[in-house]
Formats: C-alpha cells, sequence, structure tokens
C-alpha cells in the first residue's frame, strides 16, 4: 500500500485556498493508498478564538459541506482511496452557540461523506498551548481499518507521555483488541532547537512498544511568532525510513514499511522522561559549568530556516513586500539586514538600509555599514539624527528650565531613530524589522518606542552570543557577507561618549548563561550562585530580569526557535513581588 505524507503550507483559515489544493491534487483521478495530512489541515492552527467567531463558523461549515459533496460526485479513483486530515467539529446549543468543539481527525473516501474519526485526547495547555480553553478532549482510541491493514490515530499530544494527563492513548491503543500494523499522528508541531531529534526519539519509543511503523505528518508555515518546520517522516522500528523536507511543502509518497526488531543498542524505553511539558523546563545548558551549548552548524542552519520562513511568511501573509532597516554598524542589525538579503533570493522583495548617526556615532559605524551593503548590494541612506537632538535639548532647556541628560539623552536618541525609520517605512509602505538580541530583551536593555520598534523580531529569541554564532556561520557558508570588524568589535549603542555594554552588563559570555538557566524555570539565583556564578552578577541579572516584564509587554512578535521564548508563551505579571 501506498503511504502519501502531504506536508503542507497554507494560511490560517484560508478555505478556499484549502479546498482548491484538495480538489486540484486529486482531480485526474490517478491517486489511491492513503493520503495523510496535518492537524487541523482544515483550519490552520494555531486558532486562538476564531472558532468562537461566528463568520469563522459559517465559512468552515460551508466548506466542510462543500468537501462532502465533492468527495460524492467529483473524487475518483481507480483503486482504494481514503483521505485523513485534521479538522474541527461543533456542536451547537439550542441558540446556536458552540456548545463543544472537538480536535478530530476526518477520512474522506470517493462516493462518501466527510465522517470523524477520532478526536484528540490530550489537549496542551501549557507554555504557547491553551487548547482547553476551547476544545472538549475525546475519550478513546480508536484504530482504523483500510486495505486489511490496522491503523492507530493519534493527533499530536496523544503520543506525548507525560505525567499532566490522566489518560496515555498509546496505552490504550496497546489495549485494543486490533494490533495496530501501523501508527499514525497527525500533528501541528511548532519548531524550537532540538525538536526534530526529540520527534524522532518519541516515535522510535511508540514503534517498538506498538511493534509497529509510525507515521509522522506535520505542517509548514509562520503563524506571527510560531514556526511549523515540517520534517514529516516515517520510522519502521528501529530507523527514519523517509523524512521530508524540513520549512518546505513537500508530498512525502512512499510504500508502507513493516516493523524492524531494533538493533542492539537502539532499544528505547516507552516511559522516557522525554516530554512536550518538560521540553519548557529543558536548557542548552553543559551539567558542569552552565556554560550556553553553542548552536553548531546543524543548529545554525535549522535556525536560519526558520527564521527566512518566519519572516517570509509574515510579509506574505500580510500583503507586504518592502523592508527598511536601520543600520548601526553594529552585529545585531547588521545580522537581520543579511538574513533579510539571502531572503530575497527566494522571494520578490525590496530592501533598504538607513543610517541615522548621532553626536556619539563613530565614523567607524558608517564606514562598517557602508561596507556591508556594498558586500550585499542594498542602497544605503544616511540621516543623521544630531540636528534633530541639537533642537529638542534646546527645546527641553527652553520650556523645562533644565538640560536634558543622563539618561533620558540617551533614550531621546534611540527614540528619534525609531520616529525616523517609521517616518520612512510610512512613505514607502514597508516593513520595519526589529533588531534587538533575546540578551537585552531580558535584561530591558532597549529603549521603549526607539530600539524596540519594528512589525517583528527576528533576533529576540537568539542570544547575544548566538547572535554573534549564526554571523560566523553565514559568513563560513554563504560567502563572508558581513564584515569582519562588525563581528569583533565591541558592542555598544553609542548614545553616550566611549559607551560600551560591558559597561552596563556582565560580559556575554556570563549574562547568556544565566539567562537561559533563569528563563528555563529550572535554576533560581541560589543554585546559580552555589554553582559557582559571581553572587552580585547573578542578582543583578535576575533583578534587571524581573523588572523589565513590562518593556516586553509592549514588544513586538519575536520568530520563536527556542523551547522557552519570550512572547506568546511567557506570561507573567508586571506588577509582581521579585521573588
Amino acid at each position: 500500500m501506498q503511504l502519501n505524507l502531504h506536508q503542507t503550507h497554507h494560511e490560517i483559515a484560508d478555505f478556499e485556498g484549502i479546498f482548491k489544493y484538495l480538489t486540484s491534487t486529486f482531480q485526474d483521478g490517478s491517486h489511491s493508498g492513503l493520503h495523510i495530512f496535518p492537524e487541523l489541515f482544515l483550519t490552520g492552527y494555531p486558532l486562538q478564538d476564531l472558532p468562537l467567531k461566528k463568520t469563522f463558523i459559517d465559512d468552515y461549515l460551508a466548506f466542510l459541506e462543500d468537501l462532502s459533496i465533492w468527495s460524492e460526485r467529483q473524487l475518483k479513483s481507480k483503486s482504494p482511496l481514503a483521505l485523513l486530515f485534521g479538522g474541527l467539529r461543533y456542536e451547537f446549543d439550542g441558540l446556536g452557540w458552540p456548545a463543544q468543539i472537538e480536535n478530530v481527525m476526518y477520512i474522506l473516501e470517493p462516493g462518501k461523506k466527510l465522517r470523524p474519526l477520532y478526536t484528540k485526547q490530550l489537549l496542551p495547555n501549557y507554555d504557547l498551548y491553551e487548547e482547553k480553553k476551547y476544545f472538549t478532549p475525546g475519550n478513546q482510541s480508536v484504530v482504523f481499518e483500510f486495505q486489511g491493514k490496522n491503523f492507530g490515530l493519534l493527533i499530536c499530544e496523544d503520543m506525548w507521555f507525560s505525567h499532566l494527563h490522566d489518560v496515555d492513548p498509546v496505552e490504550l491503543l496497546s489495549e485494543q483488541n486490533k494490533k495496530c500494523d501501523m501508527v499514525i499522528n497527525i500533528s501541528a508541531s511548532p519548531y524550537h532547537l532540538g525538536k526534530i531529534e526529540t520527534r524522532i526519539n518519541r516515535a522510535l519509543e511508540i514503534s517498538q512498544f506498538l511493534e509497529a511503523p509510525f507515521v509522522y505528518v506535520n505542517r509548514v508555515g509562520a503563524e506571527d511568532e510560531i514556526i511549523f518546520d515540517g520534517h514529516s517522516f516515517v520510522v519502521d522500528g528501529n530507523s527514519v525510513v523517509k523524512m521530508a523536507y524540513g520549512f518546505k511543502s513537500q508530498i512525502l509518497s512512499l510504500e508502507m514499511p513493516v516493523y524492524q526488531e531494533p538493533e542492539k543498542g537502539n532499544v528505547r524505553s516507552y516511559h522516557s522522561s522525554t516530554n512536550s511539558w518538560s521540553t519548557i523546563f529543558s536548557t542548552r545548558l553543559s551539567s558542569d559549568t552552565l556554560s550556553l551549548t553553542p548552536m553548531g552548524p546543524k543548529g545554525c542552519q535549522e535556525v536560519l530556516d526558520a527564521l527566512l520562513l518566519g519572516i517570509g511568511d509574515y510579509i506574505t501573509k500580510n500583503g507586504m513586500k518592502k523592508f527598511t532597516i536601520a543600520l548601526s554598524g553594529g552585529m545585531d542589525s547588521a545580522l537581520v539586514l543579511t538574513i533579510i538579503k539571502l531572503l530575497q533570493k527566494t522571494m520578490p522583495i525590496e530592501l533598504e538600509a538607513v543610517f541615522m548617526p548621532g553626536f556619539y556615532s563613530s565614523s567607524v559605524s558608517f564606514d562598517l555599514s557602508y561596507d556591508l551593503c556594498r558586500n550585499l548590494g542594498v542602497k544605503l541612506t544616511t540621516m543623521p539624527i544630531k540636528f534633530i537632538h541639537s533642537t529638542i535639548k534646546t527645546a527641553y532647556r527652553d520650556n523645562f528650565g533644565a538640560e536634558l541628560k543622563g539618561l533620558a539623552d540617551e533614550n531621546i536618541q534611540s527614540r528619534l531613530r525609531g520616529a525616523l525609520i517609521y517616518m520612512r517605512s510610512n512613505d514607502l509602505n514597508s516593513v520595519v524589522l526589529n533588531t534587538s538580541n533575546k540578551s537585552e530583551l531580558s535584561v530591558g536593555y532597549s529603549t521603549i518606542y526607539g530600539d524596540s520598534v519594528g512589525a517583528l523580531s527576528v533576533l529576540g529569541d537568539l542570544f547575544k552570543s548566538e547572535v554573534f554564532e549564526l554571523a560566523h556561520f553565514i559568513n563560513a557558508n554563504y560567502g563572508g557577507l558581513i564584515p569582519e570588524d562588525i563581528i569583533t568589535r565591541p558592542p555598544s549603542a553609542e548614545l553616550r561618549e566611549n559607551q560600551e555594554d560591558s559597561q552596563s552588563l556582565p560580559p556575554y559570555d556570563r549574562l547568556d548563561p544565566i539567562l537561559e538557566a533563569l528563563l528555563s524555570s529550572r535554576f533560581s539565583p541560589a543554585d546559580l550562585i552555589k554553582r559557582g556564578h559571581d553572587k552580585d552578577e547573578v542578582l543583578k541579572v535576575y533583578s534587571l530580569l524581573s523588572k523589565s516584564e513590562y518593556k516586553r509587554k509592549q514588544f513586538c512578535p519575536i520568530i520563536k526557535v527556542k523551547p522557552k521564548s519570550f512572547g506568546f508563551g511567557h506570561r507573567v505579571p508586571i506588577s509582581k513581588k521579585i521573588l
């Protein structure tokens, strides 16, 4: 029997586009076998409050009716054919409001109406997930028979063993009267660094436990800050039989494999400690020194692919095609501009860079910005802020009878740049991308309405040390695009004379491991001090992290590439006692 894994890429609630994909894919009647689509393929994911909106409900129900009519009248095949895909199933109360919404797996066969096969049993309710708010869980496992074979059905979270849940859908499958010839899991699984290996390891555990091959189908696409990476695959109990591309749509076809006994050394325990909930507490820290583990070349390429998909989908789905990037001569803005230039190789986008020098901007900053733009082939425009800054200082003194100095004077420079870059953005109808990194966001080393402006944050889930690592990777693999002096010069905001980041913050090789440890929630300041980190440094960082929540609440969406990220999955009160 042939299996066809449809790793699809669609916009949320694009019912017309999804229907067109199905009708065009199956229009010639040549397809057969089992065609498997991702979780909530019919709607997209995550939906947030959309399933409660009347317009969404009406359009979705009409779409389901169209699918049934198409299947009954037009879907043809000379051989047995079945389509399995995720969607929503509604039940309504007497007033017509949703009384129950289920996350289900539907089946569609030629000449038959659409019908639900299985309801997702485990509803994740942690980090960026909030499915219990919207969905009603299923209460039984299902073994589906097709062409004489038995297929155990799971939806995303159902495959993850966790003490958070009262039931284990995989164990329930093992208790069914029918032994599974294959297990199918349809997913909408967000990407983070290390997630691909975690999925494969878990699939092998289940495959060996049930003694059946395991099929995993994931969606592709970026939904604001969340990235879906694809990487659909099939394992046969011992190894990966076949895997789809990452970060690209694809139909992966293969003959249904048979179960293979695992080789010595590849036997896995089903009840492993790896599960969805625990991953948000995981860290990329060495166990002895608690130093930050490098991403490595493979991780850098994954993260770069995720960022390119995230930016590309953001502008495509929101009808944009121009970018305006504020360059400072520093590492962060240089890396963002370089990433957008790489995106330009695959998308018809327009790109410009703007350098906005102030009184404290060095000539080196302009020279490096110029060199970068020359390497990239990007137009660079210089728009000084020093004259506007001088006018504001005079107006402040005239109206308030005091000199504008210190932090207020530093921040107005950053806010002037924010205002000017958006002036240009409004004129061009372009997208401003934020250039802050995770280290800065963690400790509040940014100015609200200044360098924190932007429609989307590219580097907000990468610590400064990881920004440098990614820059080195791009230079090594994409032709030395970033001038080496940008990477090696000491980081500085250049808002006062001879300013360097190290005057306000610990060096990034010490700061970033502390932040990684604290943000994972696995470590307290006391834990870090016991492990040898400087007490004053740890307490300072912890205080800055806790007091900067109000800034992060006003920040733009951040492309998520880590298990625990700021944004959608980070929910901490602004007003609180520092614990």
